[in-house]
């Protein structure tokens, strides 16, 4: 009898404990919502003072190559249907999970455009976090698609085109390995994530500028070795390359401030780096460390708001689109075989005339 009392007793306080912690986490959401601050199943954050804090970027490999596909065929269309905008439907309808049933609704949504059936503004009215997803993937994928320029052999005139206009950032013909091992616990200076992605492969593989850019960043790194940081001309995009190779780590005369156009060669594979003493091989494994940062603001560039992006299924993506390359004679030098025009190398250019 008392042990049933006991647990009438404990099941009541249970229940209690359940609401109170309920009503709790319920007024919690109402004042971050009352501060301008958004969170979804952790996928974006965005702070008070109006720029994103936090972005999960969780898009399959699958759901890329079709979004992709759609805005490629459709560009030059009555109806232009934008990669970014079918990604951030797709995770917005899902609440930013991108598993197998993400590329059939962004095959639906988009045959739905396309038939006149309805508008993507029509079908995102209603969908409260859209315009935060398009803003979240828009910063990642911003510099990846447009039209551009490009010799189709060697020394060959320029052709205008539409598409794919980043590189993954190891040279065709040179082939690696790699794996996600995004947020893997890395022990050397402090205990820390891996902020980043690993792709292994042999020492001097030329590696890749993604996109076109500047070098911000040029130099030795006790944690990445010699390393190099290319900004995207928009501000939005932080591409760290590191670990590059011992004694001849990047292209000739590459400097900071440089613009580099997507495509180019600016450095070499190595396992440079864990040393407060520059020009030493302590990686055991020989391999680039590739990272995306995402700026919304300049005060996330250093500091506790840092925002780092897993690049596995990216770097699946840009294997499309791989540079390829030549050996410059008589040097340790590589580099591309076809060169590219990038209008935004050329406005960006224009800004610095100004």
């Amino acid at each position: 009898m008392r042990d049933d009392i006991r647990k009438k007793e404990w099941a009541g306080r249970l229940r209690a404990a359940i609401v109170l912690e309920l009503a709790l986490l319920l007024a919690i959401g109402i004042i971050c919502l009352g501060e301008g601050r958004f969170v979804e199943s952790g996928t974006v954050e965005v702070s008070g003072d109006g720029y994103i804090k936090w972005v999960d970027f969780n898009v399959s490999y699958e759901a890329l190559c079709r979004a992709y596909e759609y805005d490629v065929d459709t560009y030059g269309e009555k109806i232009h249907l934008d990669w970014i905008e079918l990604l951030a439907y797709a995770a917005a309808k899902n609440g930013g999970d991108f598993g197998v049933g993400a590329v059939e609704d962004i095959h639906e949504i988009a045959e739905k455009i396309l038939k006149g059936e309805t508008t993507m503004k029509a079908a995102t009215k209603e969908m409260k976090y859209f315009s935060y997803y398009k803003e979240a993937y828009a910063a990642v994928l911003g510099g990846f698609v447009g039209e551009y320029e490009i010799q189709e052999k060697e020394g060959g005139d320029y052709v205008k085109k539409y598409g794919l206009k980043a590189f993954s950032p190891v040279a065709k013909g040179f082939e690696y390995s790699d794996y996600d091992d995004f947020g893997v616990s890395r022990s050397y200076g402090y205990r820390r994530q891996h902020l980043g992605h690993d792709m292994m492969g042999q020492v001097g593989t030329p590696i890749i500028a993604v996109e076109s850019g500047y070098v911000e960043v040029l130099g030795w790194n006790q944690y990445g070795g010699w390393r190099i940081g290319i900004r995207s001309f928009d501000g939005m995009r932080y591409y760290y390359y590191a670990h590059l190779r011992q004694n001849y780590p990047y292209q000739e005369k590459l400097k900071e401030g440089d613009v580099v156009t997507a495509g180019e060669v600016i450095g070499y594979m190595g396992h440079t780096g864990y040393s407060t003493e520059e020009n030493v091989n302590n990686i055991d494994q020989v391999h680039l460390h590739m990272g995306l940062q995402l700026i919304f603001d300049e005060s996330q560039k250093e500091g506790n708001n840092e925002i780092w992006v897993d690049c596995y299924d990216l770097t699946r993506f840009l294997y499309k689109n791989r540079s390829a390359v030549y050996k410059v004679e008589g040097t340790k030098e590589w580099k591309r075989t076809f060169d590219m025009n990038d209008p935004a190398v050329t406005a960006y250019e224009k800004t610095q005339k100004e």
